[in-house]
């Protein structure tokens, strides 16, 4: 179903509109009460049946509970009498009635609008957008989240590149899983994370994205820059799809990851599900000495997986990027916890040659310099909130030998940077007050101006192209 106005399909707009005939039927003249009632129960009956049909959502379950309860109420208009009216309750008796289908039908629509089907902004560069998920084993590192000594760190990977248009592209990838059934997994997993209800995460379960799966890459181009991601903590790797998407159509390849133990849940090739172990303990010197630890295995990650990529373009390792991949041009990013990894894993990984972390706490117990420009965004810091914050990062930032931007955007809040604004209600604390799609689009702007520049060589005023966004700080 295409989501259309207050996030309806044009089925649920349908079932929304006879709802609403049926409630009104009481109340208009007498002329109009038998042909709106007739009128309203067929569109009622046969959008139910579209919907049945098509599949259900549960925001619109108030919207036709409410309507059949109005028809039950609206059915004695049809019944007429010789000579006179078709019988109806008094106005006092039915207006109880008619508040209660309405406030159904009202919760139905709230919920719809604030808990939509995930509409993905278009990519707006010109290469197509394909996808692909690689699992990665390191046989040097240890997985320190398990007790098996011959348990190796593994990751998983998603891979967004530049492809060939075409035909394929009617085969849209799903957003949070490669089948439907990894991607309820992942949904659940996510809203356990969260402590939420699992069926506030339906819809993007459903959701397909503009990438097509296993899309042969663009015939033109050479090699492509790199950009590795990682997620926020308990995060999951396809948490910044829109971002990615639009950087592969401007021709990057982005390689986003799913730390086991660490991101809500990973489904591996054997089968396994393995769900998040990290939780925060409330002692706030515990909490940073483990978020310490968290973010030093995602920096080893990060460079595990820039080996890896290196493997892969040389053919050492089969997949799709062979001889497509120029790892001498690589960014390490990351959201929040991500964020920091990213940072570190550039203080640790001269290979990486730019850092973006997306409103990302630095984590390294032991900062030191280190020669990669920095992009950070984040939101707007409200005075009192975590004071120590800016003056952290603004101290790694001056850790660099070359120039770091901050960028600070006015209305966004932590989650503005992800694809969070696409599917969650949107209320400033949670999501910003950009919008929908405002926060992706920002992000990916943002970072694609810094990218040409530190990765293409791109000429131009990056400080002024990046002061576009919001208030920039340079380093």
């Amino acid at each position: 179903m295409t989501a259309t106005i207050f996030g309806l399909s044009l089925a649920e707009l349908l079932a929304l509109a006879a709802a609403v005939v049926l409630l009104l039927a009481r109340w208009l003249p007498p002329d109009a009460r038998r042909p709106s009632t007739l009128a309203g129960a067929a569109v009622l009956a046969v959008s139910t049946v579209a919907l049945v049909v098509l599949g259900i959502r549960w925001q619109l379950v108030p919207v036709l509970a409410g309507g059949a309860i109005a028809l039950v109420f609206a059915t004695p208009l049809l019944r007429r009498r010789a000579g006179r009216p078709a019988r109806r309750a008094r106005w006092w008796l039915a207006l109880p009635g008619s508040v209660a289908c309405l406030a159904l039908i009202l919760a139905g629509v709230a919920a719809a609008w604030a808990l939509p089907l995930p509409v993905f902004p278009k990519p707006s560069g010109v290469y197509a957008v394909g996808t692909t998920v690689v699992q990665w084993t390191d046989p040097d590192r240890a997985e320190i989240a398990t007790s098996r000594p011959d348990d190796k760190r593994t990751v998983v990977v998603q891979l967004w590149y530049p492809a060939q248009g075409g035909p394929l592209a009617v085969r849209r990838a799903r957003y949070l899983g490669r089948t439907a059934q990894e991607a309820r997994l992942v949904a659940r997993g996510e809203a356990d994370y969260l402590g939420i209800p699992g069926f506030m995460l339906d819809e993007p379960a459903r959701a397909r994205t503009h990438s097509v799966s296993d899309a042969p890459v663009a015939g033109a181009g050479g090699g492509f820059p790199v950009v590795l991601f990682s997620p926020g903590l308990g995060g999951v790797r396809t948490q910044n799809t829109a971002w990615a998407e639009e950087l592969a159509s401007r021709g990057y390849v982005v390689a986003a990851l799913d730390h086991p133990y660490d991101s809500a849940v990973v489904a591996l090739a054997d089968g396994r599900t393995i769900h998040t172990r990290l939780a925060a303990t409330g002692d706030p010197v515990q909490d940073e000495r483990l978020a310490a630890g968290w973010t030093a295995v995602r920096a080893a990650d990060l460079s595990f997986v820039l080996t890896q990529l290196g493997r892969l373009d040389r053919g050492e390792i089969p997949g799709l990027l062979t001889g497509r991949l120029d790892t001498r041009r690589a960014a390490a990013t990351g959201h929040s916890l991500g964020g920091a990894a990213a940072l570190q894993a550039a203080r640790q990984d001269p290979r990486f040659a730019a850092v973006i972390d997306l409103d990302g706490f630095p984590r390294d117990p032991a900062p030191r310099s280190f020669h990669q420009p920095v992009l950070a965004l984040t939101h707007d810091v409200k005075p009192g909130e975590n004071p120590d914050y800016i003056p952290r990062l603004t101290r790694v930032l001056r850790l660099s030998t070359a120039t770091g931007y901050r960028l600070t955007v006015p209305g966004a809040a932590h989650l503005t940077f992800t694809d969070a604004p696409l599917y969650l209600p949107p209320l400033p604390a949670l999501v910003g007050s950009l919008g929908r799609t405002a926060g992706p689009r920002l992000t990916a702007a943002a970072t694609a101006a810094f990218l040409d520049a530190t990765l293409r060589g791109k000429p131009g005023d990056l400080a002024a192209a990046l002061s576009r966004y919001g208030h920039l700080t340079v380093q």
